[in-house]
């Protein structure tokens, strides 16, 4: 591991296995979510649909969704218009997506944060309920969801910052590791 650039390293490698294990996580909320479509297909055939299956439905996915999204920038796998991008030199990227960051993205996803967190706790004080369906679910536990997945997302996007910040010392990407184990090990 480079010496110079130890402490910024472990707080990279610290914030990505967060969202890597998160998006490990995550990614099991499928099993109900299908388990769920499933059995409304097999109950509209052989007797008569539910009134749950499509609220627990888009409440997994919403969760999934959301809570992905760290996970997701993590991998790099968020938008991005490369045309011009890829033709940059590594400290111009860096330069440029340290901007980005600083101007746009932290102060987007703390206002997301603070709205998201004020949205649920007023959800869950309320004890809220969707009034778009007949059997009217509980929705907290849905809101809830917002402030946790805005704090992840800020998390990483700290991550991708320290990354720029390496870049912009080093003149090179920190590779992304393939896999949670690899993160854990990464020595360089």
């Amino acid at each position: 591991m480079d010496e110079k650039h130890t402490g910024l390293l472990r707080a990279i490698r610290i914030i990505d296995a967060i969202s890597a294990w998160s998006g490990r996580i995550v990614a099991w909320l499928i099993v109900p979510l299908i388990a769920v479509m499933v059995f409304e297909v097999v109950a509209r055939y052989v007797a008569t649909p539910t009134q749950w299956a499509y609220d627990l439905s888009y409440m997994m996915y919403g969760a999934m969704f959301m809570l992905g999204a760290a996970y997701t920038l993590y991998r790099g796998a968020h938008i991005r218009t490369d045309f011009l991008y890829q033709q940059w030199s590594v400290k111009t990227q860096a330069t440029m997506d340290a901007l980005c960051y600083l101007f746009l993205f932290f102060p987007g996803i703390a206002f997301f944060l603070w709205i998201g967190g004020d949205f649920a706790y007023n959800s869950w004080i309320r004890s809220e309920r969707t009034v778009g369906s007949s059997w009217m679910p509980i929705i907290y536990p849905l809101k809830g969801v917002i402030p946790v997945a805005a704090g992840l997302l800020l998390l990483q996007g700290v991550s991708e910052f320290l990354k720029c910040i390496y870049a912009l010392r080093t003149g090179q990407w920190l590779a992304t590791p393939r896999s949670l184990d690899e993160i854990l090990s990464r020595e360089s």
